[in-house]
């Protein structure tokens, strides 16, 4: 029986979610409605109505002093009421929430808790004149999402006659559907392979399925298959694991191409043999050969994420990724799992790392976007609204602060958000007497699987993110996260790591089980899964659906059988579900049985191996500009109105709205925030915090990204996002000498086929943004000790194809030795010199300032490695040794943003004189507007006691660094050119300018 309890805010309370709804439908929609009411209904099946009554009477689902909990509906004086929940199968983790609160209020027995399901959806009783199809818009255009979510729409009158919709049962006994189907690849035409891989989601070229096809007709490979009693045809898992485990998302096929690269530029030709080896992996494996005794890396490459030192006694590990596709078509549901998905790569580093700290990054559209949208599209600002709520649950609610971030808006971002979430983890370097960064599975230990149940939501998630988003693209691939299981079990791990109860972890991440076992399986040889054991959130999935599901909160170990039972009882205690689904071997195999059925049997070599290398084609020619020459920014008009609608710009303005809804305080280590200055409201650099409270070392996360640069020139643009990341952390004081980075490529179809005609020129930008990579890790000593690449980043649909500009996101971890050294972007106090530190030069093209005026320049702005890396090494110096009172970089908008940055954060003035600005010997002329807004990398705005002037120079002796200006108490920017003032603008108007763009 189906019971439906009804949860509002009193009628005498404001009900703030419903002043919002009524706000985002007028943002959103362009509709005006008088009011809404929005309820929680629980549907709960398994209980007596005498249970129910007990329920709300002990306000086991309500707050009394705010709610109103009842039987019947509770909405009252609506127009239309409209109701929103999950389909069946989709994670529902408020009825999961509430099923355990019920559970413990009943004191219900083991037995009848197996039988109480619930399932929430929200209501809304809206007040306004509207149309069917207006309220219809609503439901489906704002509060649902119709891959995941079902809604109920009806008038007053209907809604009276039959409230809502009746959820559907979804009692789980852990049945499956056990049939596991046959691929006939051997009789198939190569159009008959294609079709078959398009058609299952495979994502697997001609030249991978005919590789497939010819193992399977070995005659050595039907021998082993027919004595694990399997035909000579691979199955469905067999396809499906093999898809898997090949996909571009995994395997990074690109990136380890053989590459025939052609510079029409230079006329040189040459073969690359992986772009991932001979840049990434080469560039590290130098610099840590240079570093010799000094090498701070620890593991590279070969883990969820890279680790290296921190303490002498302590290790810090790093990852960032990408949930893009899921992003796309749930915002919500796809950010949230990318989120508590990354958190899951330093679980599952080692032997098992505690979380740190959290990093994200956003590139959407503009959430002012006009037009009709795409078929399958959501628009930007529901999808900025969807992914920003996401990450914030996913990351407050398991208690880890976010401490670094940034968005960027392009238009070409309409196709494919991306959606880029980093963790930080700690390990000591010595656990249970062994390092913590190495870990390994034996034959005979148990495979366990920890955390959440196994369901269809994230089947081809790994297949899916390979390929380009399309109207077709398949709603399983959307997850649902659900942080609170993934703490506790966090919690469990952590116990069982120090107790040393396992060999080795790994998440369950692109391809569930069959990754993550498959994987481990690499270390002793082999393993052998019965999916029967696996817990499942509903029956009927089939076996490759199981093995598959990437179904969120959940983790692989390998536990040694003498302590299988001691962590078993352990995950009781802390009520983590645990299962055993097998265990590992050495016969070489990946054997997966559905009880005594056979599902798979892979050797374990082809299974990694068997891939076949791709042979790409790359022509680089460079684009024609037309240049409009710096005269064009001779006359801007009033320099003050330019600067304020600059300081508007969505990639320059205050994402104050976002960052205040991030908690960075918890666990008590943040040094810098994510806002700084007198109001707390300013721009910082870099986030720096404390992991162990006890030490006075800080680490440091800071990023850079700068796509616009990739339409002249993808080299630059990867040596800027490099140096801007270390230029924001050397700007909060860490030193260029201890850092490590993380390189995450996402990229447009760079493959050339009918649909990416132009992919040899997109694969010719990947290549040159490779080798920036290595040149200006090798000249700054930053070894890249992780990464990820995201490759298919463009959409299909409506006869439109639509492709993001090449981007990189380029993240660094550093170290200041002693956190109170470390530095903010504020002006402190007048009176204070103003030096830049670093040349200026006309480097307009794709700047901000060419934007806003929409004009063209050919000069892309460049990185000189050499003079930028002893700059920094000498801030840090000046930092060590209080010489700095404020540091802050020079990227988007360049000096006149940079210098009204730190006027806003310091609430001061400042006199500025650009006569004094350092520039190249052959641009002395340039326009006042060329020298405030021109990007030039490496540079730095530097405020200075007046006091420690005369040694802060003598520092900086035969460096670039010039005294421009003095921090004032007057409350006005003034800056002067050629002897006469260009710009005399209050810091008030300057602040009301940052803010009001995203003030919502």
């Amino acid at each position: 029986m189906l019971q439906r309890i009804e949860v509002t805010m009193r009628p005498d309370r404001m009900d703030p979610v419903g002043h919002k709804t009524v706000r985002r439908i007028k943002e959103f929609l362009g509709l005006t409605v008088d009011d809404a009411r929005v309820a929680t209904v629980f549907t709960v099946e398994g209980l007596e109505p005498a249970e129910i009554d007990t329920l709300i009477t002990e306000s086991a689902l309500h707050d009394p002093v705010l709610h109103v909990a009842s039987l019947g509906p509770v909405a009252k004086d609506f127009d239309w009421c409209l109701e929103v929940g999950y389909k069946p199968g989709v994670t529902d983790n408020e009825g999961r929430t509430a099923a355990e609160t019920i559970a413990l209020t009943l004191d219900l027995s083991a037995e009848r808790r197996k039988a109480l399901s619930v399932y929430t959806s929200k209501q809304y009783a809206i007040s306004g004149k509207l149309t069917r199809e207006q309220a219809c818009s609503i439901a489906s255009d704002l509060l649902a999402n119709e891959l995941i979510q079902r809604t109920a729409v009806k008038s007053a009158e209907e809604w009276t006659r039959e409230p809502g919709f009746p959820a559907q049962a979804a009692r789980v006994s852990g049945r499956a559907d056990d049939t596991v189907v046959t691929a006939d690849i051997a009789a198939m035409s190569d159009e008959e392979l294609v079709a078959f891989s398009k058609d299952h989601v495979l994502a697997l070229s001609l030249k991978e399925m005919q590789a497939i096809r010819d193992h399977y007709a070995r005659p050595e490979v039907r021998e082993a298959r027919k004595s694990a009693g399997l035909g000579e045809q691979p199955t469905d898992a067999e396809m499906e694991c093999l898809a898997q485990t090949w996909s571009e998302h995994c395997k990074h096929k690109i990136f380890t191409a053989a590459i025939d690269y052609e510079d029409v530029e230079y006329g040189r030709r040459e073969r690359v043999n992986s772009l991932f080896k001979s840049y990434i992996i080469d560039s590290t494996r130098v610099i840590r050969e240079r570093l010799g005794d000094k090498d701070f890396c620890l593991s590279v490459f070969k883990d969820n994420a890279g680790v290296f030192k921190f303490t002498e006694d302590h290790s810090l590990c790093i990852k960032v990724e990408t949930h893009n596709s899921p992003s796309a078509l749930d915002p919500y549901g796809g950010a949230l799992t990318g989120i508590v998905g990354v958190n899951r790569d330093p679980m599952g580093t080692g032997i098992g790392a505690d979380l740190v700290c959290n990093t994200d990054v956003f590139c959407f559209a503009s959430p002012f976007h006009e037009g009709e949208l795409p078929p399958r599209l959501l628009h930007p600002r529901r999808v900025l609204e969807g992914v920003r709520e996401g990450v914030e649950h996913g990351g407050n609610k398991s208690g880890i602060p976010t401490i670094n971030g940034s968005l960027v808006f392009d238009e070409r971002y309409l196709g494919k958000p991306l959606v880029y979430c980093g963790t930080v983890g700690m390990m000591p370097r010595i656990i249970a007497g062994k390092p913590s960064h190495e870990k390994a599975a034996r034959p005979g230990d148990a495979v366990v699987m920890v955390g959440g149940r196994i369901g269809k939501d994230g089947i081809h998630g790994a297949t899916f993110s390979s390929e380009e988003l399309t109207e077709e693209s398949p709603a399983t691939a959307v997850q649902i996260g659900d942080p609170i299981t993934q703490r506790k079990m966090y919690d469990l791990l952590m116990r069982a790591r120090n107790a040393g109860l396992y060999n080795a972890i790994t998440d369950n991440g692109a391809g569930g089980l069959s990754s993550s076992v498959g994987e481990m399986a690499e270390d002793p040889g082999g393993a052998k899964l019965d999916l029967a054991k696996a817990p499942l959130k509903y029956d009927g999935l089939q076996p490759w659906e199981i093995l598959l599901s990437e179904a969120q909160e959940r983790m692989t170990l390998a536990v040694p059988q003498d302590k299988l039972d001691a962590f078993l009882e352990l995950a009781e205690e802390m009520d983590v579900e645990a299962t055993v689904l097998g265990e590992f071997t050495d016969t070489g195999y990946f054997h997966v049985t559905y009880g005594e059925k056979p599902v798979a049997y892979i050797a374990m070599e082809f299974l990694h191996e068997g891939v076949p290398q791709m042979e790409l084609s790359a022509r680089w020619e460079r684009p024609r500009v037309n240049d409009a020459g710096l005269g064009a920014l001779s006359d801007v008009g009033d320099q003050g109105e330019l600067l304020q609608r600059m300081l508007g710009r969505l990639d320059i303005c205050s994402k104050e709205y976002i960052v205040r809804q991030y908690d960075h305080e918890v666990k008590g280590g943040s040094v810098v925030k994510p806002m700084t200055g007198v109001a707390a409201d300013g721009p910082s650099d870099a986030g720096v915090m404390r992991p162990l409270l006890d030490r006075k070392e800080a680490l440091v996360v800071a990023h850079g990204i700068c796509p616009r640069y990739s339409d002249l020139d993808t080299y630059w643009m990867m040596a800027g996002a490099i140096d801007e990341a270390v230029r924001n952390a050397v700007a909060t004081g860490a030193t260029i000498d201890h850092m490590v980075g993380v390189d995450n490529f996402c990229w447009c179809d760079p493959v050339q086929s009918e649909k990416t005609p132009d992919g040899e020129y997109k694969l010719a930008q990947l290549v040159r943004a490779n080798r920036a990579l290595a040149h200006f890790c090798l000249a700054y000593g930053v070894p890249c000790v992780s990464g990820k690449d995201s490759m298919k980043n463009d959409y299909m649909g409506g006869g439109r194809k639509i492709s993001i500009p090449p981007t990189v996101l380029f993240t660094v971890a550093g170290v200041i030795p002693d956190a109170s050294r470390a530095l903010t972007s504020d002006f402190k106090r007048p009176g204070d010199a103003i030096y830049l530190l670093g040349t200026t030069r006309p480097e307009l093209g794709k700047t901000e300032i060419a934007e806003e005026l929409g004009l063209s320049f050919d000069s892309v702005p460049q990185v000189a490695a050499v003079e930028a890396r002893e700059r920094y090494r000498v801030v840090f110096r000046a930092a060590q040794a209080g010489l700095i009172s404020g540091c802050h970089d020079l990227s988007d908008g360049g000096l006149g943003v940079a210098v009204a940055e730190m006027a806003i954060a310091g609430r001061l003035g400042a006199t500025i004189d650009l006569d004094a600005v350092p520039r190249a010997g052959l641009h002395a002329d340039m326009p006042a507007a060329a020298l405030l807004y021109s990007e030039s990398h490496s540079r730095l705005l530097v405020t200075v006691r007046p006091d420690d002037a005369p040694a802060f120079e003598r520092l900086f002796a035969g460096q670039i660094a010039a005294r421009i200006g003095e921090v004032t108490g007057e409350g006005s920017l003034i800056i002067t050119h050629a002897g006469r003032k260009v710009l005399q603008q209050p810091v008030e108007n300057l602040t009301k300018a940052w803010k009001e763009t995203l003030n919502w």
